[in-house]
């Protein structure tokens, strides 16, 4: 039976407060029928023009009377029900509880959102897992992460002190820890069967709820009070330099003007600063970012950030929440290893200004062990060919190293697991760059620090900052125009579309060559330490400002991930030096008295020309068919050894003419296309 209590009570000496409590235990409603059919006073569906998405009264198992709900899927839904509260909550003590019957082998899930607008912003995600783990998750970051008892019934409990922000997370009324939520207002319990494969479950649901109850008491301010509610987790890598973000919140009755707040790390000095004149009213948040950035240490460290001094008036009404503490544990980079980070977007696209945020967060934070790039659908940035391969069909989405597709704001979590893992081969970018006939050259010199066989490939990204385009296409829609779906970089301000004259894109794909996969380029067998380098060749049109490119090299395992990356920038390219693609001595002497060797010959790939070039002439390869006609020429400047690719897979199978001049010298050989 639900039940719904008004229960208001006069403190003489604290004032009147009021606490809003809600039940349902379900045997009132009749079996078999859906639940927000039988209750939409307090019930209600997603999407309510959905067929199938309310659940249904089931009288199969209860941990309390006779009814419970069921809900089941095999990938997620279609049973989607919200229960919203009394009023949107932002302060006070809040309790939600509910008994859980998860089935062995499957999964549960629900939600609290931040208002009683259903989709806008999520609070909370809580996960339980097939295998017994339960997450609790504020967006991409696991807050909290513990076990539950499958196959058997269970108590839930979330405790929230929204004024100070900690919630707490009771399992049959033992704590199983405590932490702060970014997002620290509640609307909205969200109650739908899935069990995701990214967060590590089979994608199997199936659980019973029963006995779902909230209740609320609003919070007694003092006077002059702030606190810390919120200190960003730093989740970088040994060395990185995060910023230290919080945000103070006016606990007391009275508009705070000015304080002191203060960091200290790693029993380090603390770094200290003053802010004011401001006018913070009751319960509202100021958001603070220290000008001086920490450096992450190896270990687990603690940050602990401390307001004070609140309205100059020493020791405010409650210290006890004047200071927040966090767990700082970098993780520690593989040597060598580049992260491959590839997102779709398109300027269509009005949730994609999420993928920029995080795209340029990563880039600012990881640097060089990050290797951005931004793969464009169907607007004026587009790259055919890199769109195809990428095959997304909804949008933002990322791949991290080629793995699983997610969204963009848990590009972080994905790279910090990526980063940690030594990679099979270190990769260096040569560039040779000619600025009168804009062609760029590059090396791709790949050191292997262990044995390797199969099907490994490499690949090439040249991705372009600063692009902007006059046109309405180049305007950016925007969903979060208005502010209604939260902060999101700035563009919470900004209009919907966004105008073009405002809009610059950074970390966009210009081209991947020679496709999506790469090329396999190296021999069946490769053993550790060999060091193997492949060349190739781009003619950069005059659009292009080469000054803000960046060569990106990938490395491509027979399992179809990215096993490592190699970026720069084309001056730090030609730095590290353009080193040719060698051949023996042999060989060199055979091209030089007999004839260029063309190998392997016959193929339907890929095949190469080793040739030398010791006195700086001029070179340029010519494709032909049987009957004279050219299918493509390409110039080459470079001195010394090279391996030159020629493509054949766009082709049709025959007979074709290659023909290689050197300076004054002209030779050609028949390759045959199978």
């Amino acid at each position: 039976m639900k039940k719904i209590y008004l229960i208001i009570t006069c403190v003489l000496i604290s004032g009147t407060f009021f606490t809003q409590i809600f039940s349902d235990n379900f045997d009132s409603y009749s079996v078999g029928q859906g639940l927000v059919s039988q209750n939409s006073t307090d019930w209600d569906t997603w999407t309510p023009s959905t067929p199938n998405e309310d659940v249904l009264i089931s009288n199969t198992n209860a941990s309390s009377g006779s009814n419970s709900l069921y809900f089941s899927s095999n990938g997620g839904g279609p049973e989607d029900v919200i229960l919203r509260y009394a009023s949107v909550y932002n302060s006070g003590n809040f309790t939600l509880e509910m008994n859980v019957f998860v089935e062995t082998g499957k999964g549960a899930y629900f939600n609290m959102q931040e208002t009683w607008t259903v989709g806008a912003v999520w609070a909370i995600d809580c996960f339980m897992l097939d295998d017994g783990t339960l997450k609790l998750n504020n967006g991409a970051n696991t807050a909290l992460s513990t076990t539950y008892p499958t196959g058997t019934w269970f108590n839930l409990k979330i405790e929230i002190d929204l004024t100070a922000n900690n919630w707490e997370l009771l399992i049959d009324n033992v704590s199983q820890g405590s932490f702060s939520n970014t997002i620290n207002s509640i609307g909205i319990l969200d109650l739908y069967p899935t069990n995701p494969t990214a967060q590590g479950g089979n994608n199997i649901s199936g659980f019973y709820i029963d006995d779902v109850s909230y209740d609320h008491t609003p919070a007694v301010l003092p006077a002059i009070n702030g606190g810390i509610t919120v200190v960003s987790q730093l989740n970088g890598i040994v060395g990185s330099m995060p910023n230290v973000n919080c945000s103070v919140r006016n606990l007391g009755l009275d508009t705070i003007s000015s304080f002191d707040i203060e960091y200290s790390y790693n029993g380090g000095t603390a770094i200290q600063e003053s802010i004011g004149p401001i006018s913070l009213t009751s319960l509202s948040n100021y958001q603070h970012t220290f000008n001086s950035p920490v450096t992450l240490v190896s270990g687990n460290n603690s940050l602990t950030v401390t307001v004070s001094n609140v309205n100059g008036a020493g020791p405010d009404g409650n210290p006890s929440d004047d200071s927040k503490t966090i767990t700082v544990s970098p993780k520690v980079s593989a040597p060598g290893k580049v992260v491959l980070g590839e997102e779709a977007t398109g300027t269509w696209c009005g949730w994609c200004p999420r993928g920029a945020v995080f795209m340029d967060y990563m880039e600012s934070t990881y640097g060089n062990a990050w290797a951005g790039v931004a793969v464009h659908n169907n607007d004026p940035m587009a790259d055919s060919a890199y769109d195809t391969g990428l095959g997304f069909s909804s949008y933002p989405n990322a791949l991290v190293d080629r793995g699983l597709e997610i969204d963009p704001q848990a590009l972080e979590a994905e790279f910090l697991q990526r980063v940690q893992v030594a990679p099979t081969a270190l990769i260096t970018n040569g560039a040779f760059w000619n600025a009168n006939t804009r062609q760029l050259d590059v090396s791709v010199t790949t050191i292997w620090q262990a044995a390797a066989s199969g099907d490994w490939r490499l690949g090439v990204i040249l991705t372009e900052d600063g692009l902007s385009g006059t046109t309405s296409d180049w305007g950016q829609s925007n969903s979060y125009s208005g502010g209604g779906s939260g902060v999101m970089g700035g563009y919470e301000l900004l209009p919907s579309p966004v105008p073009a004259s405002q809009m610059i894109y950074d970390h966009v794909a210009r081209t991947i060559y020679p496709s999506f996969d790469g090329m396999n380029v190296f021999p069946s067998s490769i053993s550790n330490g060999d060091t193997i380098t492949e060349c190739f060749s781009f003619s950069l049109p005059n659009n292009w400002d080469e000054d803000n490119i960046h060569i990106i090299s990938f490395l491509r395992n027979p399992s179809t991930t990215i096993d490592n990356a190699g970026k720069e920038t084309i001056i730090s390219a030609i730095t590290n030096g353009y080193k040719s693609c060698a051949v023996g001595i042999n060989e060199v002497d055979i091209l030089e008295k007999i004839n260029f060797k063309l190998f392997p010959n016959p193929t339907n790939g890929t095949t190469y020309i080793d040739i030398t070039n010791n006195d700086n002439k001029n070179i340029s390869l010519t494709i032909l068919d049987i009957n004279g006609k050219i299918i493509s020429t390409r110039d080459y400047h470079f001195n010394g050894t090279m391996k030159l690719p020629i493509f054949v897979n766009n082709l049709e199978k025959g007979i074709y003419i290659v023909k290689l001049s050197i300076g004054e010298s002209v030779q050609q050989q028949k390759l045959i296309v199978q």
